[in-house]
C-alpha cells in the first residue's frame, strides 16, 4: 500500500456484497461518515484500482477495523 493516510474507516466488511464496486462503495459511505476528505477517500479508491481483486481487498482490509455493523 502506498498511500499515506492513518486512519482507519469504522466497517467490517464481512457479509458485505463481494462485488468490488459495492465494497468501495461502501467504504466511501462509511469513509464520509467517519469524516474523512473526500481526497483521502480518493486515494484510497484509486489505491483500490492499481491492481487486481485481491489487491482492492488487502487495500480496504488495511482501512478498515470492524465494529460498526452495516446497516445499508
Amino acid at each position: 500500500m502506498e498511500t499515506k493516510i492513518n486512519k482507519k474507516v469504522n466497517l467490517n466488511l464481512l457479509g458485505l456484497n463481494g462485488n468490488a464496486f459495492s465494497l468501495m462503495g461502501a467504504f466511501q459511505k462509511q469513509a464520509r461518515r467517519d469524516g474523512w476528505t473526500q481526497e483521502e477517500i480518493n486515494e484510497v479508491l484509486n489505491e483500490c484500482k492499481k491492481g487486481d481483486y485481491n489487491h482492492l481487498l488487502q487495500t480496504l482490509i488495511g482501512y478498515c477495523e470492524g465494529g460498526k455493523e452495516n446497516d445499508d
